[in-house]
């Protein structure tokens, strides 16, 4: 689709990694926004992750969790050899990251963040996750999302 590319779609396409993009339309101050995305999209929401910046021991980091959960922080920081994990500030996420708030993809950042994907991605064929903008997801194979962020896997999503 014309004017649908990202950093994120342009890593993708250059490494020639299968994916799809999915644009919906949800607003990003909508209560329960992931779940809203995931009915927009027509598939369950355990398929649709987000990605959140924190901060584990003052460095930046990237914690990718299902819509449905909500990040374990002392999980996020033990899975990366951390003590504490906050979650980063706003602008700094999006300095970082080149992305703004809604739209913060794992995949294209301004700076290489580490990245840990919850462990439940790996059940599925393949996940969804931000494309880098508002209104715009990505459909991939986890083990992509993996490979190509060097990642490491943890149960991040406290139930």
């Amino acid at each position: 689709m014309a004017g649908q590319g990202t950093p994120a779609t342009a890593l993708l396409a250059k490494r020639k990694i299968r994916h799809s993009t999915h644009p919906y339309d949800v607003s990003p101050d909508a209560p329960h926004y992931g779940a809203l995305v995931a009915e927009a999209l027509g598939v369950p929401p355990q398929r649709v992750f987000k990605s959140l910046v924190t901060e584990v021991d003052g460095a930046l980091t990237v914690a990718v969790v299902p819509v449905t959960g909500e990040l374990d922080l002392k999980a996020l920081a033990a899975a990366v050899g951390g003590k504490r994990a906050t979650m980063a500030d706003r602008s700094a996420a999006e300095r970082a990251t080149g992305y703004v708030r809604g739209g913060i993809s794992p995949l294209g950042q301004r700076k290489r963040l580490p990245t840990v994907p919850d462990s439940s991605a790996l059940a599925y064929d393949t996940i969804y996750v931000s494309a880098g903008r508002r209104g715009l997801q990505l459909q991939l194979a986890p083990a992509d999302l993996v490979a190509l962020t060097d990642a490491t896997t943890a149960p991040l999503a406290a139930h």
